[in-house]
């Protein structure tokens, strides 16, 4: 099911492509159907004082990604977007939101907080990562807004504050995650309270973490977006 609305979001830096804003078209998908999603839970995400989430590569946890097709990828429900596979969990909502303008990306909801993913073509033997975060963090200062590198557990990412849609919203924090993969750059970008409270961004970085890109057949620009098709079930129910 299709239906439109407009987003009023904290706008973020235009890099590589702009995010969606405007008027967009929204394909949900679910856990138990691709083409319908369950609610949030009534759950209390866990207090951040208690046990952290397990760090990739811990002993006795399985294996982080994000992973490449041609991995050895654990098997977990997903919606297959083309480019992307996208790993389905339990109060989360997956949105695929395009605008005639700009490319599709992913985005991955729960309540206030949300995980926008979107895969790139990268060059051969360079990564893209390091001069993407230095571009964010320029776009950022020249927005008045601030930026700092971090290590996270998927590497070193940006963690930035920029200003609100309005003035009394002051700076906003979003969370940006890169990882270079084999010919593809897959960019993340964490959201509301997850942007700032570890217990909350745990189970989207583990969604993160079971993300796995398909770079496809036919050589693509560097920087060019990989190709985001909608599931099959959707299609079907569009004709």
């Amino acid at each position: 099911m299709f239906r439109r609305r407009r987003r009023e979001e904290v706008a973020e830096p235009e890099v590589i492509e702009d995010e969606v804003s405007e008027d967009e078209v929204i394909e949900d998908f679910g856990p138990d159907d691709e083409e319908t999603w369950d609610e949030p839970g009534d759950e209390d995400y866990p207090d951040e004082a208690g046990d952290e989430a397990a760090a990739p590569g811990e002993a006795g946890e399985p294996a982080w990604g994000p992973w490449d097709a041609a991995d050895d990828v654990p098997p977990l429900n997903r919606v297959d977007f083309g480019s992307l596979l996208v790993p389905v969990a339990d109060g989360f909502e997956i949105q695929l939101n395009i605008a005639d303008d700009q490319g599709p990306l992913i985005a991955v909801i729960r309540e206030d907080s949300s995980l926008q993913v979107q895969a790139f073509a990268a060059p051969k033997s360079d990564g893209l990562w390091e001069d993407v975060r230095q571009e964010i963090a320029t776009a950022v200062a020249q927005a008045g807004g601030q930026a700092a590198e971090a290590d996270g557990p998927f590497g070193p990412e940006l963690h930035v504050r920029v200003p609100g849609e309005q003035p009394q919203m002051g700076l906003q924090p979003i969370r940006f995650l890169g990882v270079d993969g084999p010919r593809w750059f897959l960019r993340g970008v964490i959201t509301g309270p997850a942007a700032q409270h570890p217990a909350v961004a745990a189970p989207f970085e583990e969604i993160f973490a079971g993300l796995v890109v398909l770079g496809g057949d036919h050589p693509v620009p560097p920087r060019d977006l990989l190709e985001i098709t909608l599931p099959e079930e959707a299609r079907k129910a569009m004709e």
